[in-house]
């Protein structure tokens, strides 16, 4: 019993000694890669058991395969127009190549640096392509912030990974900063901006208003018209209305309506303090010496 009890000691302590011996375990997230005498012997990017030497013979480096932070910290730079600026940017990134990580790199401290110095370096590069406008104005499209963060990206991200095995997921500017001897001349472009706005505007309102002055004025013309033309008819009308009942009137008895007129002529044409003098045989006024 006792001898049963030795052997299965003796078998644990060997599996025991194999498996921290000869066995390494890759979690998920990371990556590992088993080197050997400083040679890279084996990359492991999958999750799991791996075999491998015993120390000192293969050393297994595991890598954080998760997305990092990393703050460039303040960056001054110059712009097109060259105005000092301050620019403090974070870039996103993860190990996409833990071979290449490790041969340029080799570690996330030393990826932190390199990471920092790219960064620096494109940032001067692409700033020396837009004026200070592009990240200080009052004017909302002169603003090119998403623009030159994209251009940063792309240029970060094709030098990160050709050269250094990282993936860029993500650059933005974090804060932009002036030095003091910039600041009086970003206010008087900030107001060189805000009036050619205020120009614009009065521009388009005097336009605007033209338009719709010449509209009304238009529109009243047509109305206008539209009135006088049907005024005119009407008037036609009873004019013609008028013209048909003296017709009815004449043609019922012509001798009356004759008389009727001249009584109307003669009352329109005086009044009590009226005095005429005249024939009295002239036509209207025939009936005063008319026996009727």
């Amino acid at each position: 019993m006792k001898k049963w009890i030795k052997w299965v000691s003796a078998a644990l302590l060997v599996a025991i000694i194999f498996v921290y011996g000869f066995c390494f375990t890759v979690r998920e997230g990371n990556y590992a890669i088993v080197s050997r005498f400083g040679d890279v012997r084996k990359v492991c990017t999958e999750a799991g058991l791996y075999l491998k030497l015993p120390s000192p013979f293969e050393k297994v480096l595991t890598f954080d395969a998760r997305s990092q932070y990393m703050d460039s910290g303040y960056t001054e730079t110059l712009t097109n127009d060259k105005k000092n600026i301050i620019l403090q940017t974070y870039v996103i990134w993860h190990v996409s190549d833990p071979l290449k990580f490790y041969t340029s790199v080799g570690d996330t401290q030393n990826a932190a640096v390199y990471l920092n110095d790219l960064t620096s370096n494109v940032k001067n590069g692409v700033m020396g392509s837009y004026e200070l406008s592009s990240l200080v104005s009052t004017d909302l499209e002169n603003i090119k912030i998403n623009e030159i963060t994209a251009e940063m990206k792309q240029q970060i991200a094709e030098k990160a990974l050709k050269d250094y095995g990282i993936a860029v997921e993500e650059v933005r500017i974090k804060r932009i900063a002036l030095p003091e001897d910039n600041l009086q001349s970003v206010l008087d472009q900030m107001i060189a901006d805000r009036e050619k706005q205020v120009t614009k505007l009065l521009s388009e309102g005097r336009r605007d208003a033209a338009k719709i002055t010449s509209e009304a004025d238009a529109k009243a013309a047509e109305i206008v018209a539209n009135g006088q033309t049907e005024a005119a008819k009407i008037n036609a009308e009873t004019e013609k209305k008028i013209a048909e009942i003296y017709g009815e009137a004449y043609d019922a008895n012509a001798e009356l309506f004759i008389y009727l007129k001249k009584l109307i002529a003669l009352e329109n044409s005086v009044s009590a303090d009226t005095v005429i003098i005249m024939n009295a045989e002239d036509s209207a006024f025939d009936i005063l010496a008319s026996d009727q």
